[in-house]
């Protein structure tokens, strides 16, 4: 059987870290198993989902490398929904409601004070049709609840093992509006028929709706397909991120110039028992990443932790992967790539770190190291030069000046390169050559 797996995100905002890692764990899962990978936007909700926001979502996936095979809109499926929601009503399994929000809060709180569990009491099995008919003279319009078996529903995740969801305990679940629209519960499970989805997997926060999307699935004759909930992803202080709020946006990532597999990484392997380290490709992550390795407990991101991922990443990046970038800096040049890349921390800062070797820079020569640099620039070797010139240039000035150490390396580096720190000064000096060293001296 061909895996199929499927992303439904609600374009209501920006996706962030924590949306990333669902659209990752189904997309390595079908790359792994030779299976397809569906994007459905989950827009039913009319009021806040919109066609911005969902190029958004594509935006971001492309970035992070993520290509689905299906592209779907809920909102161009509605007649498939409203056949499903026919044939519940017609097996009695979809009823009409007539209550307000107010009055449900009511008997909410009503329950709650006598010590009740605050589940819908299924008031409106007992209106008659006159009921109905004068409440609807009244102006009321119904919402329609599925009614529940009201049973201990069993599955098997494929992360957390063997899990019990008794729906006995439950409210009915409201799947269609006053308004006719439909609430996310329906649609997808009609989705998941439709296409054959093989495996939900997506985050533990919706263990507790699984029990109620089985019945549906049963209720419609689908087939149930096996679920995996992965722990959710949280920021440094433990709480979850907000699409609303763009916590950790994916489009702000990018725009501060993090690698996408840099983000990928974290946000799928973070709370796995895969180390968190440079990867070559997305394949490598796939063929290694299992979902038997996705931890029970918390998945904290570190901000520190993709910093130092994002920079061993770019250290270790050959130059045949860099170079269709660096070309549009005119920057295309293999042996500075080689020495500059180790002290990147972000892809562009090579614009401002090729500047050590094409300029313009500005010299720092403090006044108490004057006369050593003017020493430096009288013994600066003539060229050809070679991987031993640093060294003798340094071992005749130090025999000279009598300096050593840092009083010996320091000046002579912040008047080549401007800064106290940077690549290697003995490799560096043949990029730059003689005529530009001595410029800087002077």
């Amino acid at each position: 059987m061909t895996p199929i797996v499927r992303y439904a995100p609600s374009p209501t905002g920006r996706l962030h870290l924590g949306n990333a890692r669902p659209a990752l764990l189904n997309w390595f899962y079908a790359q792994a198993n030779g299976g397809k990978f569906v994007l459905r936007m989950d827009d039913t909700d009319l009021a806040r989902s919109t066609r911005a926001f969902a190029d958004g979502i594509e935006a971001d996936l492309t970035w992070l490398g993520v290509r689905p095979d299906i592209l779907v809109r809920q909102s161009e499926r509605t007649t498939m929904y409203d056949a499903a929601r026919d044939r519940l009503m017609a097996a009695g399994r979809l009823y009409p409601c007539y209550e307000t929000g107010d009055e449900l809060d009511r008997r909410r709180k009503r329950a709650r004070a006598l010590g009740n569990p605050p589940i819908y009491d299924r008031a409106a099995l007992r209106l008659t049709d006159e009921d109905r008919a004068k409440l609807e003279a009244e102006g009321r319009r119904p919402h329609w609840r599925f009614k529940l078996d009201g049973r201990p529903v069993q599955f098997n995740d494929l992360i957390k093992g063997g899990q019990t969801v008794n729906t006995a305990s439950m409210s009915d679940p409201v799947l269609v509006r006053e308004d006719g629209s439909y609430l996310y519960t329906l649609p997808s499970v009609v989705d998941d028929i439709d296409m054959g989805i093989t495996h939900v997997i997506r985050g533990e926060d919706h263990v507790s709706n699984t029990g109620t999307q089985i019945e549906i699935f049963e209720a419609l004759g689908g087939n149930v397909p096996d679920f995996a909930h992965h722990n959710l992803l949280t920021d440094a202080d433990g709480q979850g991120f907000s699409k609303r709020l763009g916590s950790l946006s994916l489009s702000d990532l990018r725009a501060q110039g993090y690698e996408a597999i840099a983000v990928a990484i974290m946000a799928v392997l973070t709370g796995t028992s895969l180390p968190i380290e440079p990867y070559s490709s997305f394949a490598e992550i796939a063929e290694k990443l299992d979902l038997s390795m996705i931890s029970h407990g918390s998945a904290r991101f570190d901000p520190a932790e993709l910093d130092s991922l994002n920079a061993r990443i770019l250290h270790t990046m050959p130059y045949s992967v860099a170079r269709p970038r660096l070309e549009q800096f005119g920057l295309a040049h293999e042996p500075m790539w080689d020495l500059l890349r180790e002290n990147l921390l972000k892809f562009d800062d090579i614009k401002d770190m090729a500047r050590l070797v094409t300029g313009p820079m500005t010299p720092i020569i403090a006044s108490e190291d004057r006369e050593f640099i003017s020493l430096a620039a009288k013994r600066l070797p003539d060229e050809p030069w070679d991987g031993d010139t640093w060294g003798q240039w340094t071992s005749a000035l130090k025999a000279e000046s009598g300096r050593k150490g840092k009083t010996l390396f320091l000046p002579l580096r912040l008047a080549l390169t401007g800064r106290p720190d940077g690549p290697e000064l003995k490799s560096l000096l043949a990029l730059v050559g003689r005529k530009a060293c001595l410029d800087r001296l002077l």
